[in-house]
């Protein structure tokens, strides 16, 4: 409507309209006024609203105000837009000076309906306006969105020496929150006090979403402790503002907080705690919550359900999430998509297609969440058809399913199809995508195509993050071009912090090309900006020094290790063998059992290598036993490798033959070579044989060579 019924009277009326000097019109006859209105009501209580305004704009005789002030009611609930609009016409037609209380109906009528440029012109018109009028219009405006002009008008009402409302007060708190307007929160805050509003619980749950949502929960958290009685929406707030900063914890301890209050909550505030347990996993506490769910009658509330099944999932517990998802009540799309990217990520994509196959009504979100379960599992060929069954079945094809088709073109190391990916990306406009434009660079990275990685990598300059500088990096790593990799990171700290990866990959590179000095250097930069050292980290700062031949170094990084976990063990008793420290590892070894650690895969194979190194052959033999018979670790191809190394340099050909023969399983190529070479260097010629006749038949194949 270009404008309000107010604005386009003189073209309705003519010349008909009274001057504000003329007396008011004779007020309608009773029996006419009184049949007009039974028949107005007569349709209003059968739900007929439209034919209701069509009998009133047909009439020239005025109604009652309270039902002038109904029509206006009903239409804002109905979003009758041209409703309210005759209805506003009708009034301002009959009426010279309409009361301002009616005019409000109107402006909210307008704002809820969408139609703000209605509403302000009515506004703008109006000759006398009170602190409802201010209120409608800015209320209007936070209703739609226009946090700014709500805020711009609230100035202006200030200005004019209006007062505000609480509601006033809740609308622009919450504009503030939407433009993060920190600042002017405060400010609001102030008026707030000055006239007298701390106590009300509204307002005071308004202040503490908007503080949450400025980032500063510290005052957040005073305001609501300042609260007396904060009520149901007050903790849902709070428990809300803590889930969004990243503090699931708190935000679990203020949910079960709120039942010593004997405050019973919303059902978005279980959701809301269900969410923060998914988050960090915390199994325990979303048992305890499903618990109260079960106690409130909430468990077949279909957003709370929802809730508990992806909790359930999140925390890999599938029994539980396929329980709650069998209930009749607990099935639509959401909890359909949990229960298949359940399935799906935990490796079992047979029973997630079949979940998948049966869902009556799909989104992207459930195509990816399949998708994402095939790529995770390594099935490139399922991954494959797929997707060709997805571009026919479905248009809903986003950011993210691009982002995993990227990944479907790193694990098949097709830079080809890579190449295509990248060309429909660039078609439909989402190589801006960070998470997208972060997919592709990673692709040609790890296929070894830097070319077009560094092109990717160099277009994404206004945007990139450090997770584009990290998989950059990870890659001239992953392919030995570790100097690149050194370079790249003296160009990121111009651009971006890096983060405890950057320098984990950083690490690594310098064990490649035994770096000392540069790994020193990162190192010192770590202590000195205060990063975390955590145990990932100083694993491979052992292996770093370690590779360096500065094992005085890494010993020092282990032990200021506390505590230390057996792939930090591994780390230093592999760092020890590299070195020819083959003593002190398996002394390391005493010490690690005397701590309680229980040993793995790796550690046996640090230790057979410090047995190799020591030529301990007794020792060796008897550790390899102690794997099934005492630590129930079943040897790999790798344990069985190192025992025929540790024979054959020793020349105990006739235990070395004993042992090839008592093998579960052929020996492979490398094996045989091995024997091979060893019963040439002993002059074992029968065993020398049987190996030279194996090794020459086609069949036998080194798997670790392929």
């Amino acid at each position: 409507m270009g404008a309000n019924a107010a604005s386009v009277l003189n073209q309705l009326l003519g010349h008909g309209v009274r001057s504000p000097k003329s007396p008011p019109p004779p007020p309608p006859r009773p029996s006419t006024a009184k049949a007009l209105t039974r028949t107005i009501l007569g349709h209003l209580d059968a739900g007929r609203l439209r034919q209701a305004v069509s009998v009133l704009f047909e009439s020239p005789e005025p109604v009652a105000r309270s039902l002038y002030a109904r029509l206006f009611q009903l239409c804002s609930s109905a979003r009758a837009i041209v409703e309210a609009r005759r209805v506003e016409c009708h009034l301002v037609a009959l009426d010279p000076t309409p009361p301002a209380f009616l005019l409000n109906r109107a402006i909210e009528a307008y704002g809820k309906c969408g139609c703000l440029a209605d509403a302000r012109e009515l506004f703008d018109e109006m000759p006398e306006r009170d602190g409802g009028s201010w209120n409608a219009m800015i209320a209007a405006y936070v209703r739609n969105g226009r946090a700014e002009k709500a805020l711009s008008l609230f100035s202006k009402m200030n200005a004019s020496g209006v007062s505000a409302s609480e509601v006033t007060f809740a609308g622009v708190l919450g504009s503030c929150g939407v433009i993060r307007a920190l600042g002017l929160s405060m400010q609001i805050h102030g008026l707030m006090v000055k006239h007298a509003f701390c106590g009300n619980v509204i307002l005071g749950s308004s202040l503490v979403d908007v503080y949450g949502k400025c980032g500063v929960m510290g005052d957040s958290r005073r305001m609501f402790d300042e609260m007396e009685r904060p009520n149901a929406v007050s903790w849902n707030v709070i428990v809300r503002r803590y889930l969004e900063m990243d503090n699931e914890r708190e935000a679990i301890v203020m949910f079960f907080k709120m039942f010593l209050t004997d405050t019973r909550p919303l059902k978005f505030t279980f959701s809301n705690a269900l969410v923060a347990c998914s988050k960090i996993r915390a199994l325990v506490e979303g048992m305890q919550i499903h618990g109260f769910t079960i106690k409130v009658c909430l468990e077949d509330d279909e957003v709370v359900s929802s809730s508990l099944i992806d909790m359930y999932v999140k925390c890999v517990e599938l029994e539980s999430a396929q329980k709650i998802f069998d209930q009749p009540c607990a099935k639509n799309v959401v909890s359909w998509t949990s229960m298949v990217s359940g399935y799906a990520l935990g490796g079992r994509t047979g029973k997630a297609r079949e979940l998948f196959n049966e869902m009556p009504e799909r989104n992207v979100i459930s195509w990816n969440a399949m998708l994402a379960g095939y790529i995770r599992s390594g099935q490139w060929d399922e991954a494959l058809n797929f997707i060709s069954l997805m571009r026919s079945s479905t248009k809903d094809i986003d950011h993210v399913t691009l982002a995993l088709i990227s990944n479907l073109c790193t694990g098949l190391s097709d830079v080809f199809l890579g190449k295509q990916v990248h060309g429909f990306v660039y078609r439909r406009g989402l190589f801006s995508h960070l998470l997208v434009s972060n997919s592709l660079l990673d692709m040609y990275g790890k296929c070894g195509n830097f070319r077009y990685a560094r092109a990717c990598f160099y277009v994404m300059s206004q945007w990139r993050d450090k997770v584009s500088w990290n998989s950059l990096l990870t890659s001239y790593a992953r392919h030995q071009r570790s100097e690149h990799a050194m370079e790249m990171f003296c160009e990121m700290q111009w651009e971006t912090m890096p983060n405890v990866f950057t320098f984990g990959t950083l690490l690594a590179a310098c064990a490649n090309i035994s770096a000392l000095d540069h790994g020193k250097q990162i190192h010192g930069f770590m202590i000195r900006n205060g990063y975390k050292i955590d145990i990932v980290i100083r694993g491979a700062l052992i292996d770093m020094y370690s590779k360096c031949r500065c094992i005085k170094y890494a010993l020092k990084v282990f032990m200021e290790a506390a505590p230390r976990d057996v792939v930090l063990w591994n780390s230093i008793i592999l760092g020890c063998c590299h070195n020819r420290l083959g003593k002190d590892a398996l002394e390391l070894f005493d010490v690690m059992s005397t701590e309680g650690v229980k040993p793995d895969h790796g550690t046996f194979q640090g230790l057979l290598r410090a047995c190799i190194c020591e030529d301990l052959v007794d020792l060796g033999r008897r550790i390899f036993k102690s794997m099934t018979n005492v630590y129930s670790v079943i040897p790999r191809l790798e344990h069985y490798e190192q025992m025929i190394e540790l024979y054959s340099r020793a020349g105990q050909m006739c235990e070395l033959k004993k042992f090839v023969k008592t093998m579960p399983f052929e020996p492979t190529v490398s094996m045989l070579k091995r024997i091979h070479g060893a019963c040439q260097k002993h002059g074992f010629p029968n065993l020398g044989e049987w190996a030279s006749k194996l090794l020459a038949e086609s069949n036998i194949s080194d798997p670790c060579e392929k």
